[in-house]
């Protein structure tokens, strides 16, 4: 099904229709639109044009209004002020535009899926190997994930890329450990929750053994030297201890992200080790066209806008003075793969913030060498710091990093206790599935309702509130509007264009209108927190809607009885489509 045009797209096109009708020496003109509390919607641009044509603006906006077509979209418009146009839609209009995206046969509810969009490769949810997964680690993998749905519906091509620290000199001292003490690392499973944290059990134990020896013994600290040597090398049994560590790690994080309710999968893990092959290529390349050069043995890249303290530049080292490479060849390396091979449009990072200078010089340098320019971007989706109540960087009472499977267990544990009150007719099974989705969704939102850039305060009280900015109130919305669907029975969920509408009922059905702009403009930005957003405040103008305008009590005429119930379907249809671009679960009963 085509999209269908919004109420404000379509009355934008009206008016600017009119303006350029009534006054032709004006030429293409913006009606400025936009939302108001004096009318359904205000448009300001006579103001600039009155200007600009050195009339009246009062005037203007009469000839304007004379020169809008009466009836269907608009029901009323008037000039205020010093030439504002406020404009009230038809109750007409307003159902029949609804009727058409709830008509959308394809469950889309009007946004367009455009097919000729690009590729974009989005890199996220970047653990370690053989460490644990802490706080620090959640938001770009609630982030990530939320982009992933976001622009796929859209019509993105996405490739997923986790970047996982599988590489490095800390291998050497954990292969070489191991090789001495065989049986440490032992642990076999299926993937599963227990087995997740089993493995990562064995991965500490191990680690904690290897530093000890590493720190204290002067000869072991040589042979992991050696052995980090002999992995760069491609030795057959280094790589062989090495893949086991990176196997048993990936049973940890499998289980992290399926209590997160996230999709991870094998072939869209490319860790660092994955760009090995590529990094002496991807220097000799920079070093030979000029964008790199030698300085004090390193390969670097030096840029006019970028010093130190001391004001002297600070330059990307891309390899040390020692012959090792730094992040930067890595991440370059990536750059070229992901647009030479993946045929990347975009390139979208959802790093913390605390790297923002890294990924600036990274980009400028694959700009310089012609890997990015007008028809290849990258965007650093840069995210802030989880903090605790007290503002502060999110810590345990002993100043420890929180492990973010700790952090999962409570949510959850939080939600059980708020369904368990709220739950009248659901079992114990049920409980434990709704809280759940009820707590792993109150930390996504939390999240996610807060744009990227800023940090936010983690507080599980307020998370798992039915009251107030959480998901919880979102998914209690969509499960009223469930509940009243099948107390429904045989009445028709049917829209009534005919009809006039309560005032609720107007305010919920323009705000549904806004669904298919707000995905688009959350799209175009990376801006997820303001789908939240909007889903927040349809589900406040449904719980208004469902307080002032009954459904099924005697005395509601049907027809009006079926029109609220078509508005509550499709506010359900609504929360759960955008809830579920989010990565939250909406389910049928709380």
């Amino acid at each position: 099904m085509a999209s269908v045009n919004s109420l404000a797209s379509t009355l934008q096109q009206q008016l600017a229709d009119a303006l350029t009708a009534a006054l032709p020496d004006a030429g293409t003109a913006d009606p400025l639109l936009r939302r108001s509390d004096r009318a359904d919607f205000q448009a300001n641009g006579i103001l600039a044009l009155a200007k600009k044509l050195k009339g009246n603006p009062r005037e203007l906006a009469s000839q304007v209004t004379a020169a809008i077509p009466a009836g269907g979209l608009i029901k009323e418009i008037e000039v205020s002020g010093p030439g504002f146009l406020n404009v009230t839609l038809s109750d007409r209009a307003i159902i029949e535009t609804l009727a058409a995206r709830d008509a959308d046969d394809e469950g889309r509810l009007g946004v367009p899926y455009n097919s000729a969009a690009g590729t974009t490769v989005i890199d996220y949810a970047q653990p370690n190997v053989a460490k644990e997964m802490h706080v620090g680690h959640l938001r770009s993998a609630v982030i990530g994930d939320a982009m992933v749905q976001i622009l796929e519906f859209t019509g993105e091509s996405v490739v997923r890329r986790h970047h996982i620290g599988d590489w490095g000199t800390q291998f050497g001292m954990l292969i070489q450990y191991l090789i001495e003490h065989p049986g440490e690392l032992n642990h076999e499973g299926d993937g599963g929750a227990a087995d997740g944290e089993a493995a990562m059990s064995s991965l500490n134990r191990l680690y904690k053994a290897s530093r000890v020896l590493f720190d204290s013994d002067e000869e072991f600290k040589a042979r992991s030297r050696d052995r980090v040597v002999a992995l760069q090398a491609g030795d057959e049994e280094t790589l062989s201890l090495w893949q086991r560590f990176v196997d048993e790690s990936k049973i940890y994080f499998y289980s992290v992200f399926n209590k997160l309710d996230m999709e991870i999968r094998d072939p869209d893990i490319v860790g660092e080790s994955g760009y090995n092959a590529m990094l002496e290529e991807t220097c000799r390349i920079l070093e030979e066209s000029g964008v790199a050069v030698r300085s004090e043995g390193a390969l670097c890249v030096f840029f006019d806008d970028v010093k130190g303290p001391d004001g002297n530049p600070v330059p990307l080292i891309v390899k040390k003075s020692n012959g090792g490479y730094g992040y930067a060849a890595t991440d370059l390396s990536a750059i070229r793969d992901r647009v030479q091979n993946l045929k990347a449009n975009t390139l979208l990072y959802v790093v913390d913030a605390r790297q923002s200078l890294h990924f600036k010089m990274v980009f400028e340098t694959a700009r310089r060498a012609g890997w990015l320019n007008e028809d290849v971007k990258a965007v650093q989706l840069a995210f802030g710091t989880v903090l605790g109540k007290d503002g502060k960087p999110f810590k345990t009472r002993e100043g420890e990093t929180v492990r973010l499977q700790d952090l999962l267990d409570e949510a959850i544990d939080r939600a059980s206790t708020v369904v368990r009150e709220k739950a009248k007719d659901l079992t114990d099974e049920e409980i434990t599935e709704r809280a759940t989705q009820v707590g792993i969704g109150a930390v996504k939102y939390a999240d996610l309702s807060t744009s990227a850039a800023r940090d936010y305060k983690f507080d599980l009280d307020q998370m798992v509130s039915l009251t107030g900015d959480t998901s919880v109130y979102i998914q209690y919305a969509h499960a009223r509007s469930r509940s009243i669907k099948r107390k429904a029975g045989e009445l028709k969920s049917q829209p009534h264009p005919e009809l006039e509408l309560a005032p609720a009922e107007r305010a919920l059905g323009l705000h549904l209108d806004q669904f298919a702009e707000v995905v688009a403009e959350v799209a175009a930005a990376y801006e997820p927190h303001k789908l939240a957003s909007y889903l927040y405040q349809l589900s406040s103008l449904f719980t208004t809607f469902y307080d002032q305008c009954p459904v099924l009590k005697p005395e509601v005429p049907s027809d009006v009885a079926e029109n609220r119930l078509f508005l509550s379907d499709l506010t359900a249809r609504t929360l759960h489509q955008g809830m579920e671009l989010l990565g939250i679960r909406t389910p049928e009963r709380l």
